[in-house]
Protein backbone atom coordinates (compact mmCIF):
# COMPACT_ATOMS: atom_id res chain seq x y z
CA UNK A 1 0.00 0.00 0.00
CA UNK A 2 2.79 2.39 -1.24
CA UNK A 3 1.15 5.56 -0.92
CA UNK A 4 2.89 8.40 -2.87
CA UNK A 5 0.74 10.74 -0.67
CA UNK A 6 1.75 9.59 2.44
CA UNK A 7 5.42 9.95 1.42
CA UNK A 8 5.02 13.26 0.55
CA UNK A 9 3.23 14.80 3.49
CA UNK A 10 6.18 13.72 5.71
CA UNK A 11 8.73 14.75 3.38
CA UNK A 12 7.43 18.09 3.73
CA UNK A 13 7.18 18.18 7.32
CA UNK A 14 10.81 17.36 7.63
CA UNK A 15 12.02 19.39 4.66
CA UNK A 16 9.75 22.87 6.68
CA UNK A 17 10.65 21.80 10.33
CA UNK A 18 13.84 21.21 12.26
CA UNK A 19 13.69 18.04 14.21
CA UNK A 20 12.86 19.74 17.68
CA UNK A 21 9.98 21.41 15.78
CA UNK A 22 7.72 18.59 15.45
CA UNK A 23 5.22 17.18 18.44
CA UNK A 24 6.89 14.31 18.90
CA UNK A 25 10.54 15.79 19.53
CA UNK A 26 12.42 13.81 22.39
CA UNK A 27 15.88 15.29 23.25
CA UNK A 28 16.37 11.76 25.06
CA UNK A 29 13.93 8.82 24.52
CA UNK A 30 14.53 7.17 27.72
CA UNK A 31 11.21 5.49 28.12
CA UNK A 32 12.20 3.57 24.37
CA UNK A 33 15.72 2.74 25.50
CA UNK A 34 14.36 1.36 28.78
CA UNK A 35 12.19 -0.80 26.87
CA UNK A 36 14.62 -1.82 24.34
CA UNK A 37 17.10 -2.80 27.57
CA UNK A 38 14.01 -4.67 28.77
CA UNK A 39 13.94 -6.78 26.16
CA UNK A 40 17.25 -8.15 26.49
CA UNK A 41 19.15 -6.36 24.01
CA UNK A 42 22.88 -6.86 23.83
CA UNK A 43 25.23 -5.32 21.49
CA UNK A 44 24.78 -7.93 18.63
CA UNK A 45 21.07 -7.83 19.03
CA UNK A 46 19.69 -6.83 15.37
CA UNK A 47 17.21 -3.22 16.15
CA UNK A 48 15.33 -1.64 13.43
CA UNK A 49 13.23 1.41 14.39
CA UNK A 50 10.07 2.00 12.06
CA UNK A 51 9.18 5.46 11.10
CA UNK A 52 12.76 6.48 12.85
CA UNK A 53 12.60 10.06 11.34
CA UNK A 54 14.64 12.76 12.96
CA UNK A 55 14.28 10.47 16.16
CA UNK A 56 17.50 10.51 18.42
CA UNK A 57 17.41 7.24 19.78
CA UNK A 58 19.39 6.07 17.05
CA UNK A 59 22.11 8.07 18.56
CA UNK A 60 21.61 6.92 21.84
CA UNK A 61 22.07 3.26 20.51
CA UNK A 62 24.72 3.70 18.54
CA UNK A 63 26.92 5.43 21.90
CA UNK A 64 25.51 2.52 23.79
CA UNK A 65 27.44 0.33 21.72
CA UNK A 66 24.94 -1.29 19.60
CA UNK A 67 26.09 -2.30 16.46
CA UNK A 68 23.31 -3.31 14.23
CA UNK A 69 21.07 -0.56 13.99
CA UNK A 70 18.79 0.02 11.50
CA UNK A 71 16.73 2.85 10.93
CA UNK A 72 13.24 2.97 8.25
CA UNK A 73 11.26 5.84 7.55
CA UNK A 74 9.67 6.68 3.91
CA UNK A 75 11.22 10.30 4.67
CA UNK A 76 14.51 10.89 2.74
CA UNK A 77 14.68 14.55 4.55
CA UNK A 78 14.08 12.76 8.24
CA UNK A 79 16.99 10.16 7.73
CA UNK A 80 19.71 12.67 6.39
CA UNK A 81 18.75 15.33 9.33
CA UNK A 82 19.43 12.11 11.66
CA UNK A 83 22.30 10.85 9.81
CA UNK A 84 23.99 14.44 9.44
CA UNK A 85 23.37 14.67 13.34
CA UNK A 86 25.01 11.25 13.82
CA UNK A 87 28.40 12.21 11.83
CA UNK A 88 30.62 9.48 11.52
CA UNK A 89 28.74 7.04 13.76
CA UNK A 90 26.03 7.04 10.76
CA UNK A 91 28.30 4.77 8.93
CA UNK A 92 27.20 2.10 11.86
CA UNK A 93 23.65 1.91 11.02
CA UNK A 94 21.74 0.82 8.20
CA UNK A 95 19.34 4.13 6.83
CA UNK A 96 16.20 2.40 4.43
CA UNK A 97 14.37 4.82 2.69
CA UNK A 98 10.58 3.01 2.59
CA UNK A 99 7.37 2.76 3.30
CA UNK A 100 6.99 0.02 5.86
CA UNK A 101 3.59 -0.77 4.47
CA UNK A 102 5.33 -1.89 1.18
CA UNK A 103 8.53 -2.62 2.63
CA UNK A 104 10.20 -6.16 1.64
CA UNK A 105 12.63 -7.13 4.44
CA UNK A 106 15.68 -9.12 3.42
CA UNK A 107 16.55 -10.39 7.42
CA UNK A 108 14.63 -10.45 10.01
CA UNK A 109 15.73 -8.59 13.39
CA UNK A 110 15.79 -9.48 17.82
CA UNK A 111 13.75 -6.36 18.11
CA UNK A 112 11.32 -4.24 16.43
CA UNK A 113 10.91 -0.64 17.48
CA UNK A 114 7.76 2.18 16.24
CA UNK A 115 7.32 4.86 18.77
CA UNK A 116 4.47 7.01 17.03
CA UNK A 117 4.77 5.05 13.35
CA UNK A 118 1.59 2.31 13.56
CA UNK A 119 -1.35 5.25 14.76
CA UNK A 120 -0.82 6.89 11.43
CA UNK A 121 -1.78 3.69 9.57
CA UNK A 122 -5.91 4.53 10.23
CA UNK A 123 -6.57 2.18 6.80
CA UNK A 124 -7.53 -1.47 7.54
CA UNK A 125 -5.32 -2.25 4.31
CA UNK A 126 -2.30 -0.61 5.56
CA UNK A 127 -2.57 -1.84 8.97
CA UNK A 128 -2.04 -5.77 7.48
CA UNK A 129 0.71 -4.41 5.36
CA UNK A 130 2.33 -3.34 8.77
CA UNK A 131 1.38 -6.61 10.27
CA UNK A 132 2.78 -8.60 7.23
CA UNK A 133 5.71 -6.82 6.94
CA UNK A 134 6.20 -7.26 11.09
CA UNK A 135 5.78 -10.89 11.04
CA UNK A 136 8.46 -11.24 8.18
CA UNK A 137 10.85 -9.07 9.92
CA UNK A 138 10.71 -9.88 13.50
CA UNK A 139 12.40 -13.47 13.96
CA UNK A 140 10.54 -15.87 16.27
CA UNK A 141 11.23 -15.14 20.33
CA UNK A 142 11.81 -11.43 19.26
CA UNK A 143 10.25 -8.55 20.99
CA UNK A 144 7.89 -5.68 19.32
CA UNK A 145 7.92 -2.51 21.02
CA UNK A 146 5.33 -0.59 19.72
CA UNK A 147 4.34 3.22 21.23
CA UNK A 148 0.53 4.57 20.17
CA UNK A 149 -1.55 6.74 21.36
CA UNK A 150 -3.61 6.00 24.04
CA UNK A 151 -7.58 6.11 24.19
CA UNK A 152 -7.52 9.39 26.10
CA UNK A 153 -4.68 11.09 23.41
CA UNK A 154 -4.97 12.95 20.92
CA UNK A 155 -7.18 12.15 17.93
CA UNK A 156 -4.56 13.97 15.23
CA UNK A 157 -1.26 14.61 14.87
CA UNK A 158 0.80 16.49 12.01
CA UNK A 159 -2.84 17.14 10.87
CA UNK A 160 -3.50 13.27 9.51
CA UNK A 161 -6.29 11.27 11.99
CA UNK A 162 -4.67 8.57 13.92
CA UNK A 163 -5.95 5.24 15.64
CA UNK A 164 -5.75 5.30 19.29
CA UNK A 165 -4.75 1.80 21.59
CA UNK A 166 -4.40 0.77 24.49
CA UNK A 167 -2.62 -3.19 25.20
CA UNK A 168 -5.54 -5.00 24.97
CA UNK A 169 -6.50 -3.57 21.35
CA UNK A 170 -3.41 -3.30 19.99
CA UNK A 171 -2.82 -7.04 21.19
CA UNK A 172 -6.23 -8.02 18.91
CA UNK A 173 -5.02 -6.17 16.13
CA UNK A 174 -1.50 -7.79 15.94
CA UNK A 175 -3.17 -10.94 16.09
CA UNK A 176 -2.03 -14.56 16.91
CA UNK A 177 1.72 -15.89 17.89
CA UNK A 178 1.85 -12.19 20.07
CA UNK A 179 2.12 -12.46 23.73
CA UNK A 180 2.10 -8.60 25.75
CA UNK A 181 5.23 -8.98 28.08
CA UNK A 182 4.65 -5.06 29.44
CA UNK A 183 2.57 -2.25 28.87
CA UNK A 184 2.81 1.43 30.17
CA UNK A 185 1.61 5.01 29.75
CA UNK A 186 4.05 8.03 28.46
CA UNK A 187 2.61 11.46 29.46
CA UNK A 188 5.26 13.07 26.46
CA UNK A 189 5.16 16.79 26.81
CA UNK A 190 5.54 18.75 23.20
CA UNK A 191 8.74 21.00 22.65
CA UNK A 192 5.80 23.67 23.28
CA UNK A 193 4.54 22.60 26.29
CA UNK A 194 1.36 20.39 25.52
CA UNK A 195 0.67 17.07 27.10
CA UNK A 196 0.04 14.10 24.77
CA UNK A 197 -1.06 10.93 26.29
CA UNK A 198 0.90 7.45 24.67
CA UNK A 199 0.90 3.99 25.95
CA UNK A 200 3.87 1.68 25.05
CA UNK A 201 3.05 -1.88 24.78
CA UNK A 202 5.85 -4.55 24.46
CA UNK A 203 5.04 -8.22 22.72
CA UNK A 204 7.40 -10.97 22.88
CA UNK A 205 6.97 -13.35 19.44
CA UNK A 206 6.18 -16.90 20.46
CA UNK A 207 8.51 -19.15 19.02
CA UNK A 208 7.52 -21.19 16.06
Amino acid sequence: MNDPSRRDHWQNVYTAKSENQVSWFEETPALSLELIGLAGAVPGSGIIDIGGGASRLVDRLVSQGYEDVTVLDLSAAALASARSRVGDKAKRVTWIVADVTAWEPSRSYDIWHDRAAFHFLTDPRDQAAYLARLRLALRPGGYAIIGTFAPDGPERCSGLLVSRYDASSLAATLGSGFEVIDTRPQEHVTPWGATQKFRFTTFRREPG
